[in-house]
C-alpha cells in the first residue's frame, strides 16, 4: 500500500497591500530567497524547504480567516535573537517571548500588512528546523 500521509505544510499564499513592504520583510529581514517572480504583482519566496506567495491586492481584502503564519527556529536561544533584530528592526511585535507548557518558545509580530506571524522553537522539529537553518541567511550576530 502507498504512503499517503500528509508530509507537513509547505505552502502559505497572502494577499497583500503594501507588496514591496512585506518582501521586504520576508526577503531581506526574515532570509527568504525569491524563488520565482512571475510579475510585478506576485513573487514566491522560500527557505529551501517552503513556499511563501506573496499577491499584490487591488481589490478590499475581507476579514481574513488566517490566524497566523510560523518560521521554526532551531533552538531556544535563537527565540530570543530573533526577537531582538525585529524589535531593532521596528517591527510591530504582538506578543513578547515565551516558553509553552510542551517546552515550545516563541513570539509573534506583524508584517507590514497586519498579517501575525510567529517564530518558533518546537522541540519536535528542531533538528529539521536547523538542518533548514544552515541552508539560509541569519542577520549577522551582535552582542546580546
Amino acid at each position: 500500500m502507498k504512503n499517503y500521509a500528509i508530509g507537513g505544510m509547505w505552502h502559505v499564499a497572502l494577499w497583500v497591500k503594501d507588496f514591496e513592504a512585506c518582501e521586504h520583510f520576508y526577503g531581506a529581514l526574515l532570509g527568504m530567497k525569491v524563488e520565482w517572480r512571475p510579475d510585478k504583482d506576485n513573487v514566491y519566496l522560500t527557505h529551501g524547504t517552503d513556499n511563501l506567495a506573496l499577491h499584490r491586492c487591488a481589490h478590499q481584502i475581507n476579514e481574513s480567516r488566517l490566524d497566523h503564519i510560523g518560521f521554526m527556529l532551531p533552538s531556544l536561544e535563537s527565540v530570543d535573537y530573533w526577537y531582538r533584530y525585529l524589535v531593532e528592526q521596528k517591527i510591530k511585535i504582538a506578543a513578547t517571548p515565551r516558553t509553552h507548557r510542551d517546552g515550545a518558545r516563541s513570539f509573534y509580530c506583524y508584517d507590514p500588512d497586519g498579517n501575525r506571524v510567529q517564530l518558533i522553537y518546537h522541540p519536535p522539529l528542531a533538528d529539521q528546523a536547523r538542518s533548514s537553518a544552515n541552508k539560509n541567511i541569519i542577520p549577522a550576530k551582535r552582542d546580546a
